[in-house]
């Protein structure tokens, strides 16, 4: 009797390399000085899939009578969001890259267009964001992202195109 093997359909992820996570982080979470407004942290990074949490704080309430966070604050972190998980996808295209001469690539980065659905109020005292790169192309990507709140109640989506070249 022959045993059969299974079927890979599509290969594993390749496992980044800690400079590389370093320096996206850096970039991420310390040089953008916008990120560090909202409190973005990210909480995982992989090619296919980001991850990043947020703090509630008083300087995000867009509704202060039902401590609602700001819908210009989801907007900001899924389009923020978007931007990283293009990051994962293309630092893992280009392995063969030593890990600087792949963060160089980001600063040609930009959005072409954003759409977010915003589906509950934003009520909570920590938020989870979450991206994926659904095509990452040689000039656009395009991207998935979520808005949760701690509960794990998805709050709002969005859409995004990015211009990569």
């Amino acid at each position: 009797m022959m045993t059969k093997t299974p079927l890979t359909l599509v290969s594993p992820a390749p496992e980044f390399e800690a400079e590389f996570v370093a320096g996206v982080t850096e970039i991420f979470e310390e040089q953008i000085a916008f990120n560090q407004l909202l409190g973005l942290k990210i909480t995982s990074f992989r090619p296919e899939r980001v991850t990043a949490r947020i703090e509630m704080r008083h300087e995000l309430l867009g509704n202060y009578a039902h401590n609602r966070i700001h819908g210009g604050v989801i907007s900001a972190g899924l389009d923020t969001m978007a931007g990283l998980a293009i990051m994962a996808a293309i630092g893992a295209r280009h392995m063969d890259e030593a890990p600087q001469q792949r963060l160089q690539r980001f600063f040609k980065l930009g959005t072409i267009d954003l759409r977010v659905d915003y589906l509950r109020p934003g009520i909570g005292k920590s938020f989870e964001l979450r991206a994926e790169v659904l095509r990452l192309g040689s000039r656009v990507a395009s991207t998935r992202m979520e808005f949760l709140g701690a509960d794990g109640k998805l709050l709002a989506v969005g859409s995004a195109a990015y211009i990569v070249s």
